[in-house]
């Protein structure tokens, strides 16, 4: 997977990039195609690539996680 990313993203940055310097009459389609296989294909799959082995409610504020963390900051105020 990581692999994959790395050639999906090279491809989209490469089409970009030969949109803005090649005179050709479709190079507005390949900065489009570029943009849309960024945003559509590439970040939704890096974000799962990221997220997958992880355990969100370790990122959310709950009461919980609020407690560890004035215990840690050693504050000692109850809500």
């Amino acid at each position: 997977m990581k692999y994959f990313l790395y050639l999906l993203f090279i491809a989209c940055s490469s089409s970009i990039i030969a949109g803005y310097f090649l005179e050709v009459d479709y190079s507005e389609k390949l900065i489009g195609f570029g943009v849309l296989g960024l945003f559509l294909l590439f970040f939704p799959l890096f974000t799962y690539h990221t997220w997958k082995n992880k355990n969100l409610q370790d990122y959310m504020l709950t009461k919980e996680n609020l407690d560890k963390m004035r215990e840690r900051e050693g504050d000692n105020r109850k809500l």
